[in-house]
């Protein structure tokens, strides 16, 4: 992978963080994205390289759509998008303001979805690239106090495997991962019910898989080949990875029924 450019979101820390210090090591030319433009220079410190810096909020679909513009013309092209940027909820639905649940479509699903689509015509003219979704096992299975980050992160991996489908004869591929508790401030910066910051962490990610540890797991399976990827250490989260795995098969299927001219039997023509 060295000299690609590797375009990561969520970059100022946890899994965001360490994924820059993995792609780093392989030599790649990274563009770290977030909120806090004082912690991604800290992370651009920790890789070396001279990284570029595109801070803006995953909320705001404006500001991605020109941070696309200039993160292509920086490197020639994106070979890797990496959508990592999120928040995480603790609240009873019965108790959770709507406001809560727009902020999580917003930040969680939208806001991927608008930068890979911003990327997602010129990706494919280059016939050349690699998307890769950070979603969660909330993203495979329903988890209390989750309902609206379980929603975001559902509709983040159904995106990913249609997106997939379609892009399969384009040479670029799509990678959904679903990590289980990782050692983050994921809990400590999830919103609660009225939409404030739930400022303490929970034991299951204070014990979690250690961030840099995640990002190596993370891309040997995806240079092994696998289109979906989930990452759990915790017994009932390792079993929820296990049981909630979409078969390889599947994919091939999917793939193989497009390919073989869905989109015209539909009355779409293919690009």
């Amino acid at each position: 992978m060295s000299g690609q450019a590797v375009w990561i979101t969520g970059a100022s820390s946890g899994i965001g963080a360490a994924l820059a210090r993995a792609y780093a090591k392989r030599g790649c030319r990274l563009i770290l994205s977030g909120r806090n433009q004082a912690a991604l220079s800290e992370v651009a410190a920790q890789c070396g390289g001279d990284p570029l810096i595109l801070p803006f909020d995953a909320a705001d679909f404006a500001a991605a759509v020109a941070a696309a513009d200039k993160a292509w013309a920086w490197s020639g092209g994106v070979d890797v998008l990496v959508n990592n940027a999120g928040i995480s909820q603790r609240s009873l639905a019965v108790d959770t303001d709507f406001s809560v649940y727009q902020k999580m479509i917003d930040i969680d699903l939208l806001g991927p979805i608008c930068l890979t689509q911003a990327l997602l015509k010129r990706m494919v003219a280059r016939k050349t690239g690699q998307i890769v979704m950070i979603s969660s096992l909330a993203g495979k299975v329903g988890s209390p106090l989750r309902t609206a980050y379980c929603a975001a992160k559902h509709g983040l991996i159904g995106y990913a495997d249609a997106l997939r489908i379609e892009l399969a004869g384009h040479g670029i591929s799509v990678i959904g991962v679903t990590p289980g508790s990782i050692r983050t401030d994921v809990s400590r910066n999830a919103i609660t019910a009225d939409g404030s910051t739930r400022g303490v962490s929970d034991e299951a990610i204070d014990t979690g898989i250690d961030p840099d540890e995640f990002a190596e797991r993370m891309l040997a399976a995806i240079d092994a080949g696998e289109r979906e990827v989930a990452i759990a250490e915790h017994g009932m989260e390792k079993w929820i990875a296990e049981v909630r795995r979409t078969p390889e098969e599947m994919f091939d299927k999917m793939i193989a029924n497009f390919q073989s001219g869905y989109a015209a039997k539909m009355g779409v023509a293919e690009q």
